[in-house]
């Protein structure tokens, strides 16, 4: 009974993690039919997904610590029933600036699955468990990624791309049902009873713990270049390399196969390697796989094989460097774990919000901009990893002016 509990939870904490996905990678392959729908510019659809990810990122700094003092349950529910509203909204929408007013309320709404998932395993969890529970969540919740463009592409042949948007508005009618099963996973002892005023101190706090900060700042590297992938690819491959919509979602779903097999990997691994080392392991993965794109599109070598084989092999590093940074972050933290969760996704998704803006900017009508951007990602996050195996000096904590 016990072990059919535990299924229980890690399938509702999968589904809730992959709202992040589900929000963005369905509406993928209509990109370029929206931009169309709406009379706007590259630059402005793109800019729907960064609306996206301001709202994903701020929101997950009220969650966490929000739910430290009530507990995890309650605050899913409010932030499912607003990711409905949202979702529901942008089916509405007109125009451009419309899309973006409810994406960013879209993403108030799911950025708390996420949040409490990472946090509600830290609940019951120590670092290597955490870890290999990490891994086990986002191994399941692949399959929303993985279906997401591919059953985009789908919608749009039979409906249209308001319709992705009221599918997603259904699944959290049905995910808010589901939440009867969920139970609570911090106890009423371990909630924080500080002041309100007291989250920003805390924050403050975290910022100066050079554990937390290495591993946030190695994943928001890693997490602005998935987000260059996915803003550009749209265009990259279906515009520039002719490819059509419901192809995309195949391409789209190599890479997400990819990070499964990784997280799969990462979780066998485990048992052998500690989750620094496998974390080390991925980043510098990262970094190569960067450098590779790089040079394979400004050379044009390749061609679409070019540009899809590297970033299979960026793109799966998340199975490495995701479950084992956050797990290495909030390894030391179990009284704050909703509020360090919070900050982590808050920069990790925060960093998308430049990437995709810039990948917009410096669009040139090839995949140059897109490969650029990651292939500098990629080296970033290896060298702040770096950082995490420099034996601290004497303090634990780096001072903020």
């Amino acid at each position: 009974m016990t072990q059919q509990r535990n299924l229980r939870l890690m399938l509702i904490l999968s589904a809730l993690m992959s709202f992040a996905s589900i929000s963005t990678d369905l509406y993928l392959p209509a990109l370029p039919s929206m931009q169309h729908a709406l009379h706007a510019s590259r630059a402005g659809i793109e800019l729907t997904f960064s609306a996206f990810l301001v709202g994903f990122s701020m929101g997950q700094l009220f969650w966490g610590p929000y739910s430290d003092r009530v507990g995890r349950r309650k605050p899913i529910a409010i932030g499912i029933v607003l990711f409905a509203l949202g979702s529901a909204g942008c089916a509405l929408s007109d125009t451009v600036w419309q899309m973006m007013l409810w994406r960013v309320i879209q993403a108030v709404g799911a950025c708390v699955g996420p949040v409490l998932s990472r946090a509600m395993v830290r609940d019951r969890y120590g670092r290597e468990q955490s870890a290999h529970k990490l891994s086990t969540l986002i191994l399941i919740m692949g399959v929303a990624p993985l279906l997401g463009p591919l059953l985009g592409g789908q919608i749009l042949l039979v409906w249209s791309w308001q319709g992705i948007f009221w599918l997603l508005t259904i699944v959290a009618a049905l995910l808010l049902f589901c939440l009867r099963y969920l139970p609570e996973t911090l106890a009423r002892k371990n909630r924080n009873t500080q002041p309100v005023q007291q989250v920003f101190r805390e924050y403050l706090s975290l910022l100066q713990d050079k554990s937390l900060l290495v591993y946030a700042l190695a994943g928001a590297f890693f997490y602005a270049g998935a987000y260059t992938f996915i803003v550009a690819t749209p265009f990259a491959y279906i515009e520039y390399f002719h490819v059509s919509p419901q192809g995309y979602g195949y391409l789209f779903g190599i890479n997400i196969a990819g990070m499964m097999l990784a997280n799969a990997a990462n979780r066998h691994l485990l048992g052998r390697f500690s989750s620094k080392h496998l974390f080390m392991a991925g980043c510098l993965v990262l970094a190569l796989s960067g450098l590779v794109l790089m040079m394979n599109v400004y050379w044009s070598v390749g061609g679409l094989a070019g540009v899809v084989l590297p970033i299979f092999f960026y793109m799966s590093m998340n199975g490495f460097i995701v479950a084992n940074s956050v797990a290495g972050a909030l390894e030391h933290l179990p009284h704050k774990a909703g509020t360090a969760s919070s900050l982590l996704g808050a920069m990790h998704y925060g960093s998308g919000i430049l990437s995709a803006a810039l990948v917009g900017w410096f669009a040139d009508g090839t995949p140059w901009a897109m490969a650029w951007l990651m292939g500098l990602c990629g080296l970033a996050s290896l060298l702040v990893a770096i950082l995490s195996v420099i034996p601290l000096p004497m303090q634990a904590k780096w001072r903020v002016l």
